[in-house]
């Protein structure tokens, strides 16, 4: 005997499975299975532990990009609000995207990539004395 996915009253019913996946998302770098529910942030399609993203949306929560890439984060952008964002570069068509940084984003990754540009510099700094 097998159970049905109806209820008595005919309305499909989600398995845990089913909303436990709406709600997840497996990351394209580091492989952790990670929820898209956390606080601050309505389209979460980054990770919190390395900060990797999919290319998913044309516009914040769209999911409508063909590319599907993987988007690694470069750097960090302070809003005119002082809100951080990342900046991320799609790794197969390089295009370049902001995203809201989230509340358990990892502070050290984050901290390493706002720092990058003092210490990996675009030019030689002997050249500025």
């Amino acid at each position: 005997m097998s159970r049905s996915k109806h209820s008595y009253d005919g309305t499909i019913r989600r398995s845990s499975k089913q909303s436990a996946a709406e709600n997840s998302f497996r990351c394209v770098n580091c492989r952790q299975i990670i929820s898209t529910r956390v606080m601050g942030t309505e389209h979460r399609n980054h990770c919190p532990l390395c900060l990797w993203s999919k290319h998913v949306d044309e516009h914040p929560g769209d999911r409508l990009a063909q590319c599907q890439g993987r988007m690694e984060p470069i750097s960090v952008w302070v809003k005119s609000n002082q809100e951080w964002a990342l900046v991320h570069r799609c790794s197969s068509c390089s295009t370049v995207k902001t995203n809201r940084i989230a509340s358990d984003d990892n502070e050290f990754v984050l901290m390493s990539l706002a720092s990058r540009p003092i210490a990996r510099p675009p030019f030689p700094l002997d050249r500025l004395t």
